[in-house]
């Protein structure tokens, strides 16, 4: 990882400004999905939407995505984005069947290209499977801003997990994808093409350098040790007690419990159908 390359967190981040935030549970991925509005206006985003599946039938349904929908008619909200913090390999989204419905554009890190290329040749996909991110509708760069409603976001480039993780923050809240887990579930595994544990620390670190009192949302909880799911933390708190990254913890010492984790893992249940969906921006191939 080129540090040197990387655009510093030189925005202010507006603590006064607070969205709303409504958690999706997917009980199926264990995935939470996000509808972040501007409390000044009616625009909104979501952000890591689910498509259901039913894999050992081949069979897609949209409960999970209507849930969202409904929610946002309801309330009369104006979506405005729709973001994946990344090429997701354990859930498919259903960021284009919401935007058939309400609108809105589709947001993802720029290195999405990278992602493309490499799973582009392990699945053998033909000319016809376009590998320049064209399937999206905003490819963000490294500290690149944008609007919801009154709200300015800005996008930080936090790879590791994947070339493409990308963390959204949003006011005094921030989206981290898979980089960052719950404290006491630690963080992403770093094994997959294009991973790296020593990027992912860096990348975490970055995130902990926002001020302490910036809300953390996950993109997954396995409720680990029994307890119940919870996807909201803060950087403060992170920085006190995440089990693999809390302040002391050194980048090589990340590196050995990270790679010894990663070395016991599984392949995510879903991983085939996630990636050759997601990194079409959730069309079906």
């Amino acid at each position: 990882m080129n540090t040197s390359a990387i655009v510093p967190i030189s925005h202010v981040v507006d603590l006064s400004v607070k969205p709303d935030v409504t958690p999706f549970f997917d009980p199926q991925t264990n995935t939470v999905s996000y509808v972040v509005k501007d409390p000044q206006s009616t625009a909104c985003a979501v952000i890591d939407s689910v498509m259901d599946i039913d894999y050992p039938a081949g069979r897609i349904s949209y409960t999970s995505a209507d849930r969202i929908i409904a929610h946002l008619e309801t309330e009369g909200l104006q979506l405005e984005w729709l973001i994946e913090t990344h090429v997701h390999a354990d859930h498919l989204s259903a960021a284009p069947y919401i935007q058939s419905k309400l609108g809105g554009r589709l947001g993802i890190g720029e290195k999405i290209t990278v992602v493309q290329d490499t799973f582009g040749k392990v699945f053998n996909e033909g000319t016809r499977f376009q590998r320049d991110g064209s399937q999206f509708d905003r490819l963000f760069k490294d500290g690149d801003t944008y609007e919801i409603g009154t709200m300015k976001a800005f996008a930080l480039h936090t790879p590791g997990h994947t070339p493409a993780c990308m963390t959204h923050v949003i006011g005094d809240a921030a989206f981290v994808g898979d980089t960052l887990f719950m404290p006491d579930a630690g963080s992403a595994r770093a094994d997959f093409p294009g991973g790296d544990a020593r990027t992912l620390y860096r990348s975490i670190k970055r995130v902990l350098s926002l001020p302490d009192e910036v809300r953390l949302f996950m993109c997954h909880d396995y409720g680990p040790n029994g307890r119940e799911i919870r996807w909201e933390t803060t950087v403060s708190e992170e920085r006190a007690h995440n089990v693999h990254v809390h302040d002391g913890v050194t980048e090589d010492e990340f590196v050995r419990v990270r790679t010894a984790r990663d070395a016991t893992l599984a392949m995510p249940d879903l991983i085939i159908p996630s990636l050759q969906v997601n990194m079409r921006g959730g069309e079906l191939p």
